[in-house]
């Protein structure tokens, strides 16, 4: 399925009616042609209606970007701009928007006489009227600028549209209940609602019965055949792919049936205590092809992890991955493979989880058995691991979270993983962030966030810092740097 939105940016020019219209029109003229020739023209729409002091046009012009297509909205300010017709725009407007705001050409020829926009006056006039009508609006770190610089302000806005505008039409689909001893993930639902997102509570016997009427697919031996070819050397339990491929027709499947009006999904899935001796393997392979098809799926009943992971699709445009913040570097380790580099043994830790992590993101990979749960269970029961070194290079560790009393609370950091074997078991890399330790200590352990980090394969902390924004969460903690205190940092320590 497609699983991802594809955005057209709707351009709608506004005009004071005591500035000449003709200068918001000129101006979104030279925006939508710097765009063009920079980025092409898929992701944009230029609307030819220019709001000036009415609600007259502001209905014309809704209607105009709507037919359009459009799923996301500029509003130009190429002068002053009113500030009445232009915030009901934004309202009217089912999806995101953001505003921006031209910059002054010239002084020359009347530049700064008949030519002068006062746009940069503008802009705050629309901010305090987007705030009286509690209307959310992405207004970038400098909205102000020219043609070129506004529409490098609109192609950084594709991201934050993208996932604003998928996680109003997303449904995330759990079996649960949590692993008994498990309330680490707890997650309370309400925010999912404010945030406009649909949860499908489902318990495990629902899927145990799903994946038991799968059995005999005629479409099972063509996906053996694409795991086979996907592991290569590393498929070294052949004999569990059978089932690995009917559980994942099983997923597919209850996806398509079960989606109804939304059009994205993700899945927070169950994989033990009664998952391995039931089904007779573990999910943990079958989870990462599915979220390298771009629907991911969170291991442990994970709600809010299933969330952060498709915020970090949507916005890297990537497969992603589910970690725990697991375990420390030992420090020969450190002083054999990581001193050279310019981290702290406190800056690293490893990322691990069984194997859920896609191939694709591996250094190497191998089909293996869990071996955490073999200590207390048959090995044959615990097969369906997809176990390697996770690849070298940026990554964004973030996650996205409702507390127990129903509070959003967000976390970014960026870092990397080193070029360092791990020496270790399952899908698991070595993490360097800088001041990782404090921030360890003073947001993750602070602010409670469970042991589950979502890893997006690049740096795009900007990116999601800004979804974080415009979906109102106000407490978004980061890896400060050295000097700057948290709140709870002793500072004579």
């Amino acid at each position: 399925m497609d699983n991802m939105p594809k955005i057209k940016v709707g351009i709608v020019a506004v005009s004071r009616d005591c500035f000449p219209e003709s200068l918001s029109v000129t101006r979104r003229q030279n925006l939508v042609k710097a765009y063009t020739e920079k980025y092409g023209a898929d992701d944009i729409y230029e609307c030819p209606v220019c709001i000036v002091e009415s609600e007259i046009h502001m209905q014309q012009a809704l209607d105009d970007v709507q037919k359009a297509g459009c799923n996301a909205l500029c509003v130009y300010l190429g002068n002053f701009g009113p500030e009445i017709a232009e915030t009901l725009l934004a309202k009217y407007f089912n999806g995101p928007k953001m505003f921006v705001a031209a910059a002054e050409e010239t002084s020359e020829n009347g530049g700064l006489i008949q030519g002068r926009g006062d746009a940069y006056c503008g802009m705050l006039n629309a901010s305090y009227n987007l705030k009286l009508r509690n209307v959310r609006a992405y207004i970038p770190e400098y909205p102000v600028g020219t043609a070129e610089e506004c529409a490098d302000m609109i192609h950084e806005f594709l991201p934050v549209a993208r996932a604003v505008y998928a996680l109003d039409n997303l449904k995330i689909i759990s079996f649960g209940p949590r692993p008994l001893n498990f309330l680490a993930c707890n997650a309370p639902i309400k925010q999912l609602y404010n945030l406009g997102v649909e949860i499908e509570e489902n318990s495990e016997l629902d899927l145990f019965e799903a994946f038991n009427k799968h059995a005999g697919d005629s479409r099972i031996p063509d996906v053996v055949r694409q795991m086979e070819e996907e592991l290569g050397a590393g498929n070294k339990k052949p004999e569990i792919l059978s089932k690995l491929a009917q559980y994942e027709l099983t997923l597919l499947d209850w996806i398509e049936g079960h989606k109804g009006s939304r059009k994205y999904v993700a899945i927070a899935g169950k994989c033990w205590p009664a998952f391995q001796t039931q089904f007779g393997f573990v999910p943990c392979y079958v989870n990462s092809r599915l979220t390298a098809m771009g629907i991911p799926v969170s291991c442990e009943v994970d709600i809010y992890g299933a969330l952060s992971e498709f915020i970090g699709t949507v916005v890297s445009q990537d497969t992603v991955t589910l970690l725990d913040i697991n375990n420390t570097v030992p420090a020969d380790i450190y002083r054999s493979d990581i001193g050279k580099y310019a981290y702290t043994q406190k800056d690293t830790f490893m990322g691990f989880h069984c194997g859920n992590t896609a191939s694709g993101k591996l250094s190497f990979c191998e089909m293996k058995n869990q071996m955490i749960m073999a200590r207390s269970l048959p090995e044959e029961v615990t097969n369906g691991t997809l176990e390697g070194d996770i690849m070298p290079g940026h990554i964004t560790f973030f996650r996205l979270q409702s507390t127990a009393d129903a509070q959003l609370k967000a976390y970014i950091a960026q870092g990397e993983v080193l070029p360092v074997a791990t020496r270790s078991f399952g899908a698991i890399g070595i993490f360097a962030i800088p001041q990782m330790g404090r921030f360890y200590r003073h947001v993750l352990i602070e602010n409670n966030f469970p042991h589950h980090g979502a890893v997006a394969f690049g740096h795009f902390g900007k990116e999601i810092f800004e979804v974080f924004k415009y979906l109102g969460v106000e407490d978004i903690g980061y890896n400060q740097p050295a000097g700057v205190l948290y709140k709870t940092e002793n500072p004579f320590a």
